[in-house]
């Protein structure tokens, strides 16, 4: 048994993690940790906006001991996903979806890499383990930040001094006690770019994001109506919304991803918005197959894709968008019917 525990030291664990694809690594303790006391007042305050399953996780996210009971470490790893292409492009006749969207599901290709690190751990020592990435109830920023991973944005995204912050995060709850990293100080200085870039105003103070006002929040999260005061705001905006990272100075130089699941999937890259409006439901399901796209389900790209055709000031799209006034869901309609008068005002 000493044997294994010895194969699963720390610098063999973060060794196969790299092994692996992954570009960073880290270890944290479970907590608590004074994120974890504000976590409940930002979701008292609304700023998760529908986003319900956050106040059911609330618990688990709270206490990763009611997750895996004996939890000792969290062992964070990051894989960047940054592109050669460029940064938010703006085109009256096109459409941007945001850049971790481009290629392959993250959640798949991850969460993949992270199980396989799991069941090595597992396979060497004596001790259980939890992948979670994204979905699952642990808040993996956090983890990030005291496994030494990066320290917290404004932008609250996790950025690293030396890859930036276009990294997807996966978290392996373990009771495997490993030595823990040290957290890395906050880099941000002064600097507020993200919060003066954002469109819409979300990043209501440094370090807070109101979700409700979030375009990425509203394209990819919210159901049913946009509400007509926030659909100028969103602009040419698909999918997501990449601004508060594209400005930022640590990006500047970040590194491209080391492997090619993440590239961009013909025609989700900066796509014509002529052509998204020809696409057919089938054509619709072969474009977003297999990326992170399909969250916001047709109909809601669809909805999204009346606002930016709306908000964009080509009447040449008219045509186009009157063919979504018989749509059979009634917010596709209502959005078409919004886009339409924007664009007749011309």
């Amino acid at each position: 048994m000493q044997d294994q525990s010895k194969r699963c030291s720390a610098s063999s664990v973060k060794s196969v993690a790299y092994s692996l694809g992954f570009d960073l690594v880290g270890i944290a303790p479970v907590g608590p940790f004074p994120e974890t006391v504000f976590y409940p007042k930002w979701l008292e305050s609304g700023y998760a906006g529908e986003m319900k399953y956050l106040e059911r996780q609330k618990t688990a996210k709270l206490e990763p001991q009611s997750i895996l009971p004996g939890a000792r470490s969290v062992i964070v790893c990051a894989m960047n996903y940054n592109s050669a292409q460029p940064l938010t492009q703006y085109d009256r006749m096109k459409a941007w979806i945001s850049r971790y969207a481009w290629g392959e599901d993250y959640h798949d290709t991850v969460t993949a890499k992270l199980r396989e690190l799991a069941d090595w751990i597992e396979q060497n020592a004596p001790h259980r383990t939890k992948a979670y990435v994204d979905t699952g109830p642990l808040i993996e920023r956090i983890y990030a930040k005291y496994g030494g991973v990066g320290w917290f944005g404004k932008n609250t995204c996790i950025i690293n001094q030396k890859v930036g912050s276009w990294l997807f995060l996966g978290c392996i709850l373990t009771d495997l006690e490993l030595p823990y990293d040290t957290p890395v100080p906050d880099r941000c200085g002064s600097c507020t770019r993200c919060i003066d870039a954002c469109p819409t105003g979300a990043i209501i103070e440094p370090y807070i994001l109101d979700s409700r006002k979030c375009i990425a929040y509203t394209t990819i999260e919210l159901r049913g109506d946009i509400p007509e005061e926030e659909r100028e705001g969103i602009g040419h905006h698909l999918f997501g919304c990449d601004i508060c990272q594209d400005v930022c100075p640590w990006n500047r130089k970040a590194p491209h991803a080391s492997i090619d699941a993440f590239e961009p999937k013909a025609g989700l890259f900066w796509p014509a918005i002529d052509g998204l409006l020809d696409l057919n439901e089938e054509g619709w399901r072969s474009l977003i197959r297999g990326t992170a796209v399909k969250r916001a389900k047709i109909k809601g790209l669809l909805r999204n894709l009346m606002v930016v055709a709306g908000n964009s000031g080509v009447a040449g799209f008219l045509p186009g968008l009157r063919r979504f006034l018989t749509h059979d869901d009634a917010s596709v309609r209502s959005h078409a019917q919004w886009a339409i008068k924007q664009l007749e005002k011309l």
